[in-house]
């Protein structure tokens, strides 16, 4: 993927919807946020917390839980 061809990086988060003009800066956004978010570029969908290293008996790398809900969208 040619990064020169993204329009706009959106986040989703708590039904909110952040604008990025690069995937790196909403990359490094949503590492510090910390929290589960959703981010869209070029018709495709990154969902997850990231900056977590992994997960281990059900739980994040910093001991919270890890729980995962399907939404449908209609």
């Amino acid at each position: 993927m040619n990064m020169a061809e993204l329009k706009v990086i959106t986040i989703e988060h708590h039904s909110k919807t952040y604008e990025f003009k690069t995937l790196d800066e909403a990359m490094e956004w949503a590492k510090q946020l910390g929290e589960f978010v959703t981010i869209k570029f070029n018709d495709l969908e990154i969902a997850g917390k990231f900056g977590v290293d992994g997960i281990t008996s059900g739980k994040f790398s910093n001991g919270e839980p890890y729980t995962w809900k399907k939404r449908r969208r209609h």
